[in-house]
């Protein structure tokens, strides 16, 4: 098993290099010690459950820990159809940030599908959070399904339950106590500027605030990894804008990202790596195939 350097530098106030650590990869059952350390206990001390100073980088070695998701060779059809998807290989570092592009039937909801375990693949290998998916039984797909947050282009907010019941819903599956589900929700709310429409329907919300509400659901229960299936598609540019910086800081938190868009003008303002596919195969991976030189 494969060993990895990982440096975390602390920017923010002092931070948990333990909690870092399991959002950015290192999942619970592999080993985990500090070499050359420069975090609160002082140099070299062998403690991830130190704090990390800001502005000090503390240098692990992470036994075991390779890419959120990893594709090698992947093939995927819908029944006896043609393949979608043909030879798809990549690999997802934990805490990345991906723009999926391609035109319309080039494959991208396709490869979301695969990302987010709605379906399988026909051929190829996908390993994610460091599991071969073709050895995982079907009574554990939901708890992997859990740890990855979806937002879905046409939002699937339930029009019965209010804004709180919409993005509270996950931590109830989760079966989390009301205390946690009234902090966790409310904070995110008020991170998406949604407070005000707490208790209001879907219905009664703009498409902004309805992107911004399944943003809140997808990401309640803090993903390992976040999807967005073209998140700015229903919202003016400006809106979009705030949107990506939403999605950004939560990249910033660990969480690795993956942003399926058409939306030129973003990729070139927020220059994150690219993924591009065409006619199914992707042509692309971590450049910008639009904004080159």
């Amino acid at each position: 098993m494969s060993s990895q350097i990982l440096a975390i530098r602390a920017t923010l106030p002092a931070v948990s290099a333990a909690s870092i650590l399991s959002r950015i990869g290192a999942w619970p059952g592999f080993a985990k010690t500090c070499d050359a350390c420069h975090c609160a206990q002082g140099p070299k001390t062998p403690n991830v459950h130190g704090v990390i100073r800001p502005g000090f980088t503390c240098l692990f070695m992470v036994n075991g820990t390779t890419g959120v998701i990893r594709f090698e060779n992947v093939g995927m059809r819908y029944g006896t159809g043609p393949e979608v998807l043909r030879d798809v290989t990549f690999e997802l570092p934990p805490g990345s940030f991906h723009f999926l592009t391609g035109a319309s039937g080039a494959g991208k909801s396709s490869l979301m599908r695969l990302m987010y375990l709605a379906h399988r693949p026909s051929r190829g290998l996908i390993d994610i959070f460091n599991r071969d998916l073709s050895t995982i039984p079907r009574s554990d797909l939901p708890a992997l399904r859990r740890q990855i947050g979806v937002v879905y282009q046409d939002f699937r907010l339930l029009g019965h339950l209010t804004t709180f019941e919409n993005v509270a819903l996950p931590l109830k599956i989760k079966g989390a106590s009301e205390g946690m589900i009234r902090k966790h929700v409310g904070e995110l709310l008020a991170w998406v500027g949604l407070n005000d429409q707490a208790h209001a329907r879907p219905a009664t919300l703009s498409g902004g605030q309805q992107q911004r509400a399944a943003i809140a659901r997808a990401v309640v229960t803090r993903p390992q990894l976040l999807l967005a299936d073209e998140p700015t598609g229903n919202v003016d540019d400006a809106y979009a804008v705030r949107l990506l910086f939403l999605l950004q800081e939560l990249h910033r938190q660990g969480t690795t990202v993956v942003i399926a868009t058409h939306n030129r003008a973003l990729i070139k303002k927020f220059r994150h790596p690219v993924l591009h596919l065409e006619d199914g195969i992707l042509s692309r991976v971590g450049e910008d195939p639009v904004y080159d030189g």
